[in-house]
């Protein structure tokens, strides 16, 4: 694995945080379970860009933004760049349901209540978080996000 100036700063959870991260520091990454089985820790997001969407599959706010969420996947090639939708639903079956249903090419996770501790102390959502690819908290972004602003999340990925 290449190694990254910085890159050692994003540090696997050891404990559940008291606060979330605070914007300009580094993010604890806690291991977080996808939908389709795999892990994704510490090692898998080291010197990418990550997104996490905090998102409810009843609310249209978050579909319209996960919709963008899809289009700067499937526009951003190679640059380091994961996003990851953290369901806030109950039901897994009707998660995967609808993200087959929109055919979205990022993944999702059941793993909320892991992932919101450590990103942001907000409840409502959608919600927007962005680490940087030497893993600082850069944005935490409440509510639908225009077109331009999550094309524009990409800067991350290639600083």
């Amino acid at each position: 694995m290449l190694a990254l100036p910085g890159a050692g700063l994003l540090r696997p959870a050891q404990a559940a945080p008291t606060a979330p991260t605070a914007i300009g520091q580094p993010v604890p990454w806690p291991m977080v379970r996808l939908l389709d089985g795999r892990s994704v820790g510490a090692e898998q997001v080291q010197g990418r860009a990550v997104v996490v969407i905090f998102f409810a599959t009843d609310c249209g706010y978050c579909q319209r933004t996960n919709q963008r969420l899809d289009k700067l996947v499937r526009a951003s090639g190679g640059l380091p760049l994961t996003v990851i939708a953290a369901a806030l639903d109950p039901d897994p079956a009707e998660v995967q349901a609808y993200m087959a249903r929109h055919g979205y090419a990022f993944p999702a996770t059941m793993d909320a209540a892991v992932l919101r501790p450590v990103l942001t102390a907000r409840r409502s959502y959608p919600v927007t978080c962005v680490i940087d690819r030497q893993g600082v908290l850069r944005e935490v972004i409440p509510g639908e996000m225009a077109e331009d602003d999550v094309m524009g999340l990409a800067k991350w990925a290639r600083t």
